[in-house]
């Protein structure tokens, strides 16, 4: 493709980690050469409208929430022609110029309706190349209790955990109490989570019987599906970042020391006391297996592209670890976890964002190949 190639760079969502995209996004615009690709942010506002133009890029800039624009756009779902179309209130008013023909996507959505598959299928549904994992990595990723599955299924260590939908709870709440005593023997503590959320968003941390309702109730306002796990004691927490398509790599080890009892929201973005020990203090042959165990992760759950693994490890003499769970699109500003990780590792930022474009078309390029007839 001649001259600059045309990056589409979307945040925002329809999710509860609407802001934390937003500083994501702002991180990787700064990153991206100007003078090598036209970037148009593009926002999806909290009640999922795509805007873009001047008051878009003005809130890319502050970091505040776009909650209207002049100027409404989205992708269509055709093949033929992965462009960027201006939509009035009844149809479609003006497609952008052929010029302007979409090179590659970068969606920087946290959370439902942007890492759990959906936007993911639009894309392939246009035959646009974007950042990171495709549909199915990116369902599985978000869903906390089929990616434990999954897990068990290639014999990687996890803590105990079970799963029960919202709509069980909502009609007989004493009996899924009751499911939840059985599985784990009455013994707690225990976390509650939304099935289905990033960020720490829903999660609580439940020490007795006596705390277990309110945090199912609490779980069930963000999702439909509802995972409880055990609370392992004594423990680090310990995240990897993976790079690449089906030949990954990992990083260095990295420590979350947070602020609170455990990593929920306010420790991850409102309070500045947690603390990122990069890398590690980790024996060699325990971080080896650990990173080894991020990539099988990664693979198992077919994703692409980028991801992070979070782990805990015990505080044994002989410690042990259990995969937490996996982020298909973790944050990604200049002080997150994934990007720090790899810039200890000898990858700075700016080659971090231009790797994972590449990957991005290595993935589209390989599946221009494929046949979609018969004949």
């Amino acid at each position: 493709m001649k001259g600059k190639q045309n990056i589409v760079l979307l945040f925002g969502g329809r999710s509860t980690e609407h802001e934390v995209s937003i500083r994501s996004a702002r991180s990787i615009y700064e990153a991206l050469d100007k003078k090598r690709y036209n970037v148009i942010p593009v926002a999806i506002s909290k009640s999922g409208t795509w805007l873009r133009g001047p008051q878009v890029l003005q809130a890319l800039e502050s970091g505040t929430a776009v909650l209207d624009a002049p100027e409404h756009t989205t992708l269509l779902p055709d093949p033929n022609s992965q462009q960027l179309v201006s939509v009035g209130k009844q149809e479609v008013m003006a497609g952008i110029q052929g010029s302007d023909e979409i090179s590659v996507v970068i969606p920087i959505l946290h959370g439902r309706y942007g890492e759990d598959g959906t936007v993911q299928g639009l894309f392939e549904m246009a035959n646009v190349a974007y950042v990171g994992c495709g549909v199915l990595g990116s369902a599985l990723g978000l869903d906390k209790a089929k990616q434990k599955e999954i897990f068990q299924y290639y014999k990687l260590p996890i803590a105990q955990f079970w799963s029960g939908y919202r709509r069980e709870w909502l009609t007989d709440k004493v009996g899924f109490e009751n499911r939840v005593d059985t599985h784990f023997g009455s013994k707690y503590p225990l976390f509650v989570k939304p099935s289905n959320t990033g960020s720490s968003v829903g999660i609580t941390k439940v020490k007795n019987r006596g705390e277990l309702s309110a945090a199912i109730e609490f779980a069930a306002r963000f999702d439909t599906k509802i995972v409880i796990e055990e609370g392992l004691p004594n423990i680090r927490e310990i995240e990897v970042s993976v790079l690449g398509n089906l030949e990954p790599r990992s990083s260095v080890c990295g420590e979350i020391i947070p602020a609170n009892e455990f990593y929920d929201y306010s420790a991850k973005y409102e309070d500045d006391r947690s603390r990122l020990v990069i890398p590690a203090e980790l024996p060699d042959a325990l971080a080896n297996e650990i990173r080894e165990a991020a990539i099988r992760a990664f693979l198992a759950l077919e994703c692409r592209g980028l991801s992070r693994v979070d782990f805990f490890v015990s505080n044994e003499d002989q410690p042990r670890y259990w995969i937490n769970e996996i982020n298909t699109l973790p944050g990604f500003t200049s002080i997150s976890m994934y990007p720090k990780l790899w810039e200890a590792s000898g990858v700075g930022y700016k080659e971090l964002v231009e790797t994972l474009i590449q990957l991005a078309l290595e993935e589209w390029q390989e599946k221009q190949q494929l046949d979609t007839s018969k004949d």
